[in-house]
């Protein structure tokens, strides 16, 4: 296939709590809160998505909110964390604002010859914080908590915990158009050829004698790569399916369409269309600011309402 991977459209976990969701993801992190809609296969809980100014694709990590769930635990078979991009000179800013709102957080060796900023989300959904001297261009949110210039610069990349990392490599490299640039031990990076945007970075571990992981609150569900348009995710589809791998149909998700597979180490991918993004049905300024629901659901809107907990958006500190 001559088409390229360009990189992450989004990262989908799973929170306990909504109100603490949002306190930590706005309140904390400065991120935005770009659509407030349902779990469209389960539409009595809560689906967040964060990001920029707009819900740039790269830059938008997603919850399923699903009060009283039990914890889960990281392992082989899943996303071992997730980072952002920050600026080199964030880094204080981001150790202090942690200290302030007693966050555990640390700052561990460089990595790659970048800083790395490591702590949880209350659900125990690790998080990395990391330099980059090439920022990727995103859309600066005007009411976020975090001034503009320590605000987070949208995925820096994910690491996949494995067992074995060879065959989820072929895949990003032979099919995916991935690189191998980097290795150090058992962290091997790959990066997509897109020449700038953010989420181009995905590291593979290599966690032979670790247990598997256990996805639950705390864990990330899936991760989600880029298509350009409907035509070329249907070409990812029949590719994949020639490989061998069991594809779902595409399924709308009315802000993208989706096409789901599990990786030969066992974690779920998505190829998500950039298309029509989350304009669709709000405009820039009010994304967020209500509850909104997929045309199918509209008729059972109250009841839905009804069941939903009720939230709050952080105000700005």
């Amino acid at each position: 296939m001559d088409k390229k991977i360009a990189g992450l459209h989004h990262v989908t976990a799973i929170a306990s709590d909504p109100q603490r969701n949002l306190d930590f993801y706005i309140g904390l992190l400065g991120l935005r809160l770009v659509k407030r809609t349902v779990n469209f296969d389960d539409p009595g809980t809560y689906h967040f998505y964060f990001g920029d100014a707009r819900g740039t694709p790269g830059t938008i990590l997603t919850f399923f909110s699903w009060p009283g769930a039990r914890r889960g635990h990281r392992g082989v078979g899943q996303i071992e964390a997730t980072a952002f991009a920050i600026s080199p000179d964030s880094v204080g800013y981001w150790l202090d604002r942690f200290k302030e709102q007693h966050v555990t957080a640390e700052k561990t060796s460089a990595r790659f010859g970048e800083e790395v900023i490591r702590f949880t989300d209350p659900d125990g959904l690790l998080l990395e914080l990391v330099t980059s001297d090439s920022i990727a261009q995103v859309e600066s949110w005007a009411d976020s908590t975090v001034p503009a210039e320590h605000s987070l610069r949208g995925f820096h990349s994910v690491s996949a915990a494995l067992e074995g990392y060879e065959r989820t490599a072929q895949l990003l490299t032979a099919s995916f158009g991935y690189r191998l640039v980097k290795e150090s031990g058992n962290r091997f990076r790959f990066v997509a050829p897109s020449e700038s945007g953010p989420g181009r970075i995905v590291d593979l571990l290599c966690m032979p004698d670790s247990r598997a992981g256990h996805v639950a609150a705390g864990s990330v569900h899936h991760i989600a790569f880029r298509a350009k348009d409907d035509n070329e995710q249907l070409q990812w589809r029949e590719h994949l399916v020639e490989l061998g791998y069991d594809v779902t149909p595409v399924i709308d998700r009315t802000y993208f369409h989706s096409i789901y597979f599990r990786e030969p180490g066992g974690i779920l991918f998505e190829i998500a269309t950039e298309p029509p993004g989350f304009t669709l049905d709000e405009p820039i300024e009010q994304l967020g600011s209500k509850l909104r629901l997929p045309p199918w659901m509209e008729a059972a809107r109250s009841q839905i309402e009804q069941v939903l907990p009720p939230i709050t958006l952080p105000a700005k500190q």
